[in-house]
């Protein structure tokens, strides 16, 4: 898994070791667990969520000031202190750490799993914005070393500073934070940027008023030291994506924590917006990544640019990089329209470098000088560079270029990403789009769907995403996709995969984004995966798994003795793991028992101590009858009450166990035994009703019946009963079917003097009778009454009866 190896949290930054190299700790106390705080939001309240809008988590920090030294105590929940010295060393507000800048700015990322398509496409968003107005720029991980990954961390919303370096580091998104803005603002602190509100001479600019501030939350107000904080050269900045906003931390919604000085017409500028990139921000970020002093990020389907003061000339000594960015699955044909650079052996001086991607680095598509352009250059991939530098001083007017992206094409690559023209952006419209995909021989085509968003019709007639499995539009046909619901993944029969999206001239949508990678079976292989018992092939990949009573070991391809099984005897006893000492975390167990045909399975359980109440959410027992996880469920159990004996309907019976990654009980031990169920067949030999028994059965018969001598058939009885009890109910011979003609009952109820005796109808074919005192009468169709009790004679059946 990822995660934060932060030693502590300063707001919604996560400070590892060589961040606290500068803090001397007096005593340490558990960094780890960071504080519930308050949820910053944009500009607005808090509410106490224990995650952060702008990520603000952590410890509580108190700072004193003193000399050139801050000295800082945190809290704990407990009331425990530890004190800090910030040291007087150099960091930034831009980070000052070499090692913390992204190399060429170029920050690879991945989006986790559990993010929905919107998310994603925000997501997206945001870096398109962060790359749109710096030079900063983000890919998808390939090969990588060091990346970000989107997640939700126990922080809320938060992130390193800069790089960390030597593999992942997590950018958080948690519950709430999942905003342009916000996102915006986090990934300021990816790409090396400290809170505004941190400057040293932030006090020229703002007030802290501490009263304000909820307690605990003092150390989001820190402030740098003079010499600590490089804001290279440029003025605080009120507008800055990374300034809190006037009541964040606040103990009441209209009370400032943080309150910013008139300006010269006595106006209070406003702070802590999550709009957008403020002029500063885009400045600071330039500055910090040393982007060119002219070009762009151009990230419209079509576009021009040209050197700085065409047609008039250039100066010397330029330097001009643009980066054409759109989006994956199109491609970008660049055309020069006039050209008239100084001309050079091998465009040594003055000259246009083209680039197929994202960077200095990619593969080179020409370099050119003079006065005669290319013919149209047009890239493998949706990413262009282009470079321009001059060091001559000859003047010449320059150049003029356009662009245009297309979409569609052939894809010889074994894996990338195709996406609707202007993702995550609405699709333009009335567009028509073809891929072919080829992946190398011997391999199938996968591809996978991020998100999924066109235009809803039953048909799917008027946007659409067909894919055949094939080369060409007459390949069988594996789907025609529209609406919000994403497809389910995809893989060819072949090495070639044919897509096609189409847009109608009304209504667009944010499109789809999908991966394509070449896919094969490795459970086919003579070594079945590697695996040592059973290979499942996964789309993209495979994975180990294990026959009943076997689970995977540690290198996740061999198996190991287990809980859980497939049971054939009649009788046996299944204990939970490691009984009788405390059962594991994440255990799953599943016993599937199996008795011969005719056969019930009964499950006692003893001792019964497992995690949760009536619940059941955490660690519980599941018995069923049947062997699939979706058969009759008999109950599911937990807590320390031992379950009543458990009877199956079949001749099998399965029983799961599963307990989380917290709490461990003593768990529990169960017998099974096997019974022959005599009354499944020709219902045991009986006229009646057979009920099973363990080890045998009975007969037994209906009212206004007794079991014949030979203890199957069954006989009439006389119709005539004494009564003696306080109340009961009355049955008509053979209930519940029909009574027989010529019939006739006599009921002789005996009560204590005193009492009298009342039928109550509940349904029109039976009587309750229950004694009522110091009454003395009743009505029926027809009654005989003596003293002390009461003799009912039932002549005839009626459907009422009058209660006194």
């Amino acid at each position: 898994g990822l995660f934060f190896f932060s030693v502590a949290f300063w707001g919604d930054i996560a400070l590892d070791e060589d961040d606290l190299r500068m803090f001397h700790i007096d005593r340490t106390i558990d960094l780890t667990h960071p504080m519930n705080s308050s949820h910053e939001s944009a500009s607005g309240p808090r509410t106490q969520t224990g995650k952060t809008a702008a990520g603000q988590t952590g410890k509580a920090v108190k700072a004193v000031k003193s000399g050139n030294t801050v000295t800082s105590t945190r809290y704990g929940k407990t009331g425990n202190a530890w004190s800090v010295v910030v040291k007087n060393r150099v960091p930034r507000a831009a980070t000052s750490r070499a090692e913390r800048i992204w190399p060429g700015g170029v920050i690879p990322y991945i989006i986790g799993g559990n993010f929905t398509g919107s998310q994603r496409a925000m997501f997206k968003q945001a870096m398109r914005h962060w790359e749109k107005l710096t030079c900063v720029t983000f890919i998808e991980k390939t090969e990588e070393e060091s990346y970000i990954v989107f997640t939700y961390r126990p922080c809320g919303c938060c992130s390193y500073v800069g790089r960390r370096g030597n593999g992942p580091q997590a950018i958080s998104i948690g519950k709430n934070c999942d905003k342009f803005g916000i996102v915006v603002h986090e990934l300021g602190h990816v790409i090396g940027f400290w809170h505004e509100h941190t400057r040293p001479d932030r006090d020229d600019h703002v007030t802290i008023i501490r009263d304000n501030i909820q307690p605990g939350q003092e150390y989001n107000f820190l402030k740098m030291e003079p010499g600590e904080v490089n804001s290279l050269g440029e003025a605080y900045d009120f507008d800055s994506i990374m300034h809190y906003a006037r009541n964040t931390f606040s103990r009441g919604m209209f009370l400032d924590t943080i309150l910013p000085s008139r300006d010269e017409n006595g106006i209070r500028p406003a702070i802590g917006q999550r709009t957008r990139l403020s002029k500063g921000d885009i400045t600071q970020a330039r500055k910090l990544y040393r982007c060119p002093a002219c070009g762009e990020t151009l990230q419209e389907s079509t576009g021009n640019f040209s050197s700085p003061g065409y047609p008039n000339g250039y100066p010397s000594y330029t330097h001009c990089v643009w980066r054409v960015s759109v989006t994956p699955g199109e491609k970008i044909v660049l055309n020069f329209t006039t050209m008239d650079l100084y001309k050079s052996s091998l465009c040594w001086y003055d000259y246009i470098e083209v680039r197929d991607g994202y960077w200095r680095k990619a593969p080179l598509l020409g370099r050119f000088c003079g006065d005669q352009g290319p013919e149209g250059l047009v890239s493998s991939e949706s990413r262009m560079w282009i470079e321009f530098r001059s060091s001559s001083n000859w003047v010449g007017k320059g150049f003029t270029a356009v662009y245009e992206a297309i979409c569609g094409g052939e894809i010889l690559r074994d894996q990338g990403q195709i996406q609707s023209p202007n993702y995550p952006d609405d699709y333009r419209p009335s567009k028509e789009c073809v891929w072919r995909i080829t992946v190398a021989e011997g391999y199938n085509v996968g591809l996978s769907f991020q998100a999924f968003e066109i235009e809803r019709h039953d048909s799917c007639s008027y946007d659409y995403l067909e894919v055949r499995d094939g080369p060409a539009e007459s390949s069988p046909l594996i789907g025609r996709f529209c609406g919000n619901d994403k497809p389910e993944d995809v893989r060819s029969t072949s090495h070639t995969l044919w897509m096609k999206f189409v847009s109608d001239g009304t209504v667009n949508k944010a499109g789809f984004a999908a991966n394509f990678f070449k896919e094969e079976d490795e459970c086919s292989k003579p070594d079945n995966g590697g695996c040592e018992q059973r290979c499942v092939n996964t789309l993209g990949s495979f994975k180990c798994a294990c026959d009943p009573g076997y689970e995977l070991a540690l290198d996740k391809k061999s198996c190991e003795a287990a809980c859980g099984g497939l049971l054939s005897k009649l009788n046996g006893t299944i204990s939970s793991p490691g009984w009788p000492k405390e059962y594991p975390p994440n255990k799953n167990c599943v016993w599937q028992v199996v008795a011969p045909t005719q056969y019930r399975i009964s499950m006692q359980f003893e001792p019964f101590e497992l995690e949760g109440n009536e619940v059941c959410k955490y660690d519980f027992v599941e018995v069923r009858s049947g062997l699939s996880s979706d058969s009759k469920l008999h109950g599911k159990y937990c807590g320390t009450e031992v379950p009543q004996v458990i009877t199956s309907q079949y001749n099998n019976m399965r029983i799961e166990f599963k307990s989380d990654n917290t709490v461990a009980k003593k768990g529990f031990k169960g017998h099974f035994f096997s019974d022959k169920d005599e009354c499944s067949k020709d219902n045991g030999g009986c006229q009646h009703d057979c009920i099973n028994t363990v080890g045998s059965y009975v007969c037994q018969c209906r009212h206004g019946f007794i079991l014949h001598e030979n203890k199957h058939d069954c006989k009439e009885a006389e119709c005539k009963h004494k009564v003696h009890s306080p109340s009961g109910t009355l049955n008509s011979p053979n209930w519940p079917d029909k009574y027989p003609s010529r019939k006739e009952c006599t009921w002789d109820i005996n009560t204590t003097p005193g009492h009298r005796v009342r039928l109550v109808r509940y349904t029109h074919t039976w009587i309750q009778i229950r004694l009522v005192r110091y009454t003395h009468t009743w009505t029926q169709s027809e009654t005989d009454t003596h003293t002390p009790g009461y003799r009912v004679r039932l002549v005839r059946y009626t459907h009422t009866w009058t209660q006194s």
